[in-house]
């Protein structure tokens, strides 16, 4: 059974940084992709970002780029996000999410209903 579990969310003043952190076990980790996702209340899902399975492709959304930025680390079977200059439309619950592919194009990496897995979330909240 393939477990995802998000950690690092937290409350953070506008300007501020976290690290979000997709912990995997329960797969052969080093082949799946990861994706970031999160949901703001009374909003839909959105694309954060996504990482194929050897992180030789990395996509982020719009909104996040130049901000957010998503790594992974095999031999830890964990994916970070990395959140710089948060803003306060950055809060939201965060998902992590994982499919077994190596596909690498965003026409899948970005789309949520892709991936097979999904963790429990993270709660993020940029305060002004």
């Amino acid at each position: 059974q393939v477990q995802l579990v998000e950690s690092g969310g937290g409350l953070v003043q506008a300007g501020g940084s976290l690290r979000l952190s997709c912990a995997v076990s329960g797969g052969t980790f080093s082949t799946y992709a990861i994706g970031w996702f999160r949901q703001a209340p009374g909003k839909e899902r959105e694309f954060v970002a996504a990482i194929s399975w050897n992180g030789g492709s990395t996509f982020s959304a719009d909104s996040v780029k130049g901000r957010f930025t998503i790594s992974r680390a095999n031999a830890e079977n964990t994916v970070y996000l990395q959140m710089n200059s948060l803003k306060p439309e950055d809060t939201a619950v965060y998902y992590c999410a994982g499919k077994q592919t190596y596909r690498s194009s965003s026409s899948y990496l970005t789309v949520a209903r892709w991936y097979d897995y999904w963790g429990q979330g993270t709660q993020v909240t940029v305060s002004s």
